[in-house]
């Protein structure tokens, strides 16, 4: 059997990268009954950036911290624990006025534990604290050896990562030092579809991605799925 579990990043608050994906997941929930997605939700997602040249304008004036947003948490509380778990993804995501994504590539150890901190107060003031599970991905998959080694003294079980050479670069050595490293097999269109002894799909909330899980990935997804019924055991993360 092959342990499968799908992921989607960039859950937010933000109207082009919301909790509209989930739809899709309750398709898939339809058909798969103990399917498993794994969401990861950034605390207080801020793009500051503007667009590149022929792209949707997806700036927003302030921090959307998910304190804020009620709905957003109800939304995210009342998921089927048996389908849905939450994980980190950054308080930002990005660098406010510099770029959005690579919040945790550079960061020292002592900007690490502030930023997890942060982190996890804004989690607890949402009335989510029991609902986030240990596990996190770093925004763009990059994070520092210092960052990492922050989250693990911060009580970070399972860090979800690349395998890609480009981002281990970046990591430097420092996830070897991690007892539990998920790492991404699959992230269509990009990486197709395939099964690994752990296959972990990632998709992406933003519906300016073309990782965005559309109606379209979400049958690709599907047909996958039918093609290996037989082969394929749903796992979250401390699984994998």
């Amino acid at each position: 059997m092959y342990n499968v579990n799908i992921s989607i990043d960039d859950v937010s608050p933000h109207l082009l990268s919301s909790t509209k994906v989930l739809d899709r997941c309750r398709e898939l929930i339809q058909e798969f009954k103990d399917i498993k997605f794994t969401l990861f939700v950034p605390i207080s997602y801020w793009r500051t950036m503007p667009p590149d040249y022929g792209r949707a304008d997806t700036r927003t004036e302030s921090p959307l911290q998910i304190d804020q947003y009620p709905e957003f948490c109800k939304e995210i509380k009342e998921l089927p624990k048996s389908n849905f778990e939450v994980a980190y993804h950054g308080f930002f995501h990005g660098i406010p006025n510099k770029s959005n994504n690579d919040e945790f590539k550079e960061l020292s150890y002592e900007q690490a534990v502030d930023k997890f901190k942060i982190i996890f107060d804004v989690v607890e003031k949402a009335g989510l604290k029991q609902d986030f599970k240990p596990v996190f991905r770093p925004p763009a998959w990059r994070m520092s050896p210092a960052a990492i080694e922050a989250a693990k003294d911060l009580g970070i079980q399972i860090l979800a990562l690349s395998p890609k050479q480009a981002y281990r670069d970046v990591y430097a050595g420092g996830e070897d030092t991690f007892m539990n490293v998920v790492y991404c097999t699959a992230n269509p269109p990009f990486d197709p579809l395939t099964l690994c002894s752990k296959t972990e799909v990632v998709y992406h909330a933003c519906e300016w991605d073309k990782n965005y899980l559309d109606e379209t990935k979400t049958e690709e997804l599907a047909e996958f799925l039918r093609e290996n019924s037989d082969k394929v055991e749903f796992c979250f993360m401390e699984d994998m």
